[in-house]
Parts: C-alpha cells; sequence; structure tokens
C-alpha cells in the first residue's frame, strides 16, 4: 500500500512542476501579449497621430516645438528631428545610427511605413521599444517622430504584490497538502482494511469481513471480497461438516466388524451366535462398501467438467430396464412400479448417468413407502422437454426438509439408523449429475401422503 501512496504523491508532485511550467510559460506570453504588445501599438498609434500634424516640405522649428510639447505631457518619450543622426543629443542613452535605420529601414521610412525596434539598453538595465515614424515629402526623408519606451520587467510589474503573492502561494500549497493527504488516507484506508483481512483470511479466518462505506469501485470490490469470504467460509464449514459426518459413518460400522471379530477371536462368541455374529459382519462391510463407493462417485461427479458428450437415448427403453432392476427390491414390500411413458420421447443424456440418477430415485420411493403400495413412474413431453414424475404415496417429507434433502449426509428422520435411511448420499449425486446432463429436479411432498420428483430432460434436437 506504501508503493501506491508513493505513486499517487509522485503522480500530485508531477502535476505540480507540470504547473508551474506552464504558469511561467502562460506569465511570459502574457506579458509578450498584453504588456509589450500593448506598448507598441500605443506607441504605433501615437506617432501615427503625430505624423498627421506635419504637412510636407521642410521639418520647420514650430512642428518640432510642438512634438516636445506634446512630450512634456506623454508618458512615452517622443522627439521629432530632421536628420536622424541628431538623435544622439536628444535621448540619454547612445544610438547607433546605422543599427536603427539601416539600407532596409530606410527603404521602409520611404515608403511611408514605421519601423519599429527592441533590445536590452544597458543604461535602463531593462528592454528598451522604439518605433520610428517617418516625415517624407516627394520620396526625400524630411525628418523622423522618434519614440521610446523602456519596458517594465515581469518582476517590476508585480514587484507591488509579490510578497502577498508568495504568502498566498506558501498557504495555498501547505492547504492543498493538507487536502491531498487527507484525501490519499481516505481512499487507502479501505484498501489497507482489505489488505488486513485478505492476510487474516490467508491464517485461517474465514469469518473476516470488511466494512463497505461507498459504491464506487473500492466499495465493490470489498463487497466482492465479503461474498468470496463466506462463500470460503461456508464451503469450509461444509469441507469439515462432511469430514465429520464421513468419520462418523465409517466409525460406526468400522466399531461393529471390529468388535464382534475380536469377540469371535477371543471365544466370548458361542456357536449358537456365530451365525448371526456373521451376517452383522457381513451387513456392516456392505454398508462400508456402499458409502465408499458413494462417496467416490459423489467426488467424481463434482470433479467431472459439466460439458460431457451428450447423445440420443431412448427415454422409454432405459426406465424399463430401471424398472426390471428394482423390481425385486419393490417386491420384498410389495410395492408395484407402474410405469407410463411415451416412446417417442428420445433425450440427448449418457446412459450410465441417466441411470444412475432414476435408480438413486426409484430407490428412495421405495424405502420410504408402505407395503402393499406403489410408485408411479410417469414420463411426458412438456414444454419442449422430457418431464418425468416419480410419485410414491409413503412417509412424505416435512416442508422444513425439502430444502436440505440434496445435501450430503442429510437426513429427514433423524432417528432412523443408516442401515434403515442410507447414507444420505443419493439425492446429492442425483443433484450433481443432473447438472451435468442439463437436466433439473424439483420435490414436492406431503408428510404421510408422499412425495413426487420432477426431472426434466432436453429433448434431442430435430
Amino acid at each position: 500500500m506504501k508503493k501506491i501512496a508513493t505513486r499517487i504523491w509522485l503522480l500530485i508532485f508531477a502535476f505540480l512542476i507540470i504547473t508551474v511550467v506552464f504558469m511561467y510559460v502562460l506569465t511570459n506570453f502574457l506579458y509578450q501579449r498584453l504588456y509589450v504588445q500593448d506598448t507598441e501599438d500605443t506607441m504605433v498609434e501615437v506617432g501615427l497621430k503625430l505624423q498627421t500634424m506635419y504637412d510636407n516640405g521642410k521639418v520647420t522649428d514650430e512642428f518640432i516645438a510642438d512634438i516636445e510639447e506634446f512630450n512634456d505631457y506623454s508618458n512615452l518619450n517622443i522627439f521629432a528631428v530632421r536628420n536622424p543622426r541628431e538623435l544622439s543629443a536628444c535621448v540619454p542613452f547612445d544610438i547607433d545610427y546605422e543599427t536603427l535605420i539601416g539600407p532596409e529601414e530606410r527603404q521602409k521610412l520611404l515608403a511611408g511605413k514605421y519601423v519599429q525596434k527592441i533590445g536590452y539598453e544597458p543604461r535602463f538595465d531593462r528592454q528598451l521599444i522604439s518605433v520610428v515614424v517617418p516625415l517624407v515629402d516627394q520620396n526625400r526623408l524630411e525628418g523622423i517622430i522618434y519614440i521610446y519606451f523602456p519596458l517594465a520587467k515581469i518582476s517590476e510589474l508585480a514587484n507591488s504584490g509579490v510578497i502577498l503573492l508568495f504568502i498566498s502561494a506558501f498557504i495555498f500549497l501547505v492547504v492543498v497538502s493538507y487536502l491531498i493527504y487527507k484525501g490519499i488516507r481516505h481512499i487507502m484506508r479501505p484498501l489497507n482494511d482489505l489488505q488486513l483481512a485478505v492476510e487474516q483470511m490467508s491464517y485461517g479466518n474465514y469469518e473476516t469481513r470488511v466494512p463497505v462505506n461507498s459504491r464506487d469501485e473500492i466499495g465493490k470490490l470489498s463487497s466482492t471480497f465479503n461474498k468470496m469470504a463466506e462463500a470460503i467460509q461456508q464451503e469450509d464449514e461444509a469441507q469439515k461438516t462432511f469430514l465429520a459426518t464421513v468419520s462418523h459413518e465409517l466409525r460406526t460400522p468400522i466399531s461393529y466388524v471390529k468388535g464382534y471379530s475380536e469377540a469371535m477371536q477371543n471365544g466370548i462368541i458361542t456357536e449358537g451366535q456365530k451365525e448371526e455374529t456373521i451376517q452383522l459382519i457381513v451387513r456392516e462391510a456392505n454398508r462400508m462398501e456402499r458409502l465408499t463407493n458413494e462417496l467416490l462417485q459423489l467426488a467424481r461427479t463434482e470433479n467431472e467438467q459439466t460439458d460431457i458428450e451428450l447423445y440420443p437415448i431412448p427415454l422409454g427403453e432405459t426406465l424399463r430396464e430401471v424398472q426390471k432392476i428394482l423390481a425385486h427390491q419393490a417386491n420384498k414390500k410389495n410395492i408395484t412400479l407402474y410405469l407410463d411413458v411415451d416412446d417417442a420421447l428420445i433425450i440427448e443424456a449418457d446412459e450410465v448417468k441417466l441411470k444412475q440418477i432414476f435408480i438413486n430415485i426409484i430407490e428412495n420411493a421405495i424405502n420410504y413407502s408402505h407395503e402393499n403400495s406403489k410408485v408411479e413412474i410417469v414420463a411426458v413431453e412438456k414444454a419442449g422437454s422430457a418431464q418425468i414424475t416419480i410419485r410414491d404415496y409413503g412417509i412424505g417429507i416435512p416442508a422444513e426438509d425439502l430444502t436440505h434433502v440434496t445435501e450430503r449426509f442429510y437426513r429427514v428422520n433423524k432417528a432412523r439408523s443408516r442401515a434403515d435411511g442410507g447414507s444420505g448420499l443419493g439425492l446429492s449425486i442425483v443433484e450433481q449429475l443432473l447438472k451435468q446432463l442439463q437436466g433439473t429436479l424439483e420435490i414436492e411432498s406431503v408428510v404421510e401422503k408422499g412425495t413426487s420428483v420432477k426431472i426434466r430432460l432436453p429433448l434431442m434436437e430435430d
């Protein structure tokens, strides 16, 4: 963050330097255009007006006297002479006649045009601007009107207010520096908070949040960070819960297998109890195997790319195969599997994943149905998709549990054992598989009246 602050300071400093240079250039520009140019224009205007007093012919003493009288009341220095060389006796500085009126300047004067000169004069220690206005009669230079004025320096123009200017500039810089300092601190504060929060996150403190005090880019960044931190925290809690649940689920059957195996090994189990004990050990081993397989299937499903290859599958044939697979399980509870499917439905899917979806849902329907009831499987076309409805008339699911049934290891009836109620991973696997098949899942249920599961899958395009 210090580097960013340094960059901001350097940027501001660069702008101040540019401002100073710009003001220097602007000041010189205004000096040349407003002061020097205005002075020159005034001198030319006065010279041309005085020129109109000349009546041709020789330059008379009366004309020279009138110019001298005008000079007494003017802020300009004005002289009229018959010969330009006479100027040396009129002005209080040396004049280089050849420089003042060379061949080119003489031609201009003979043409009735004025000549303007500007140069440094050591006596005055400043620039001197002069205007030579010709007095011409029949292409003969009878005399000139010479006007000069020592230009004031920029420092002299501002001399009266230079101290006030420096004081004002100093106060301005102090105020601006303070405001910039406070502004940078205000801008950097949320970034500093964000940096500290990121460091806390790196140490595993996922409860860290940053305050959002604005709606600008930094505010949006802070808000996004909070959402990310919340998602990471939820994922971390879910992972911890998942690991704890897996450990608990595996510990129970392992404890059974280990305990009864040691009892048999130590001769605690009698000959009459061995058969029952072996069946219990086999049952718990099957539970571990099923749980492990489901965990592997869930992990594999979550890691697979959602963009898998889908191909046309006759929906009716797949449902009939699933019906045959689960027929024995349904017959144990005297449950009828009723199938009504439109054989014209051809969907885009993966057959292995599709069968697993139907098996998991129909198995749940059988497990939670009352004996001597039925499970209905109906497949129809609806809104350009295939809708498969699997309905049972069993114990149902409470409304407060419906939104959680697809969570890993979630069980509606906490009192039922894992042997009776399954691992709680079936619907999680179904939800992940449906995402890969671009399908949707909808569950409706009423306690003691049954559950309806609706699956929508895309039909094959014509």
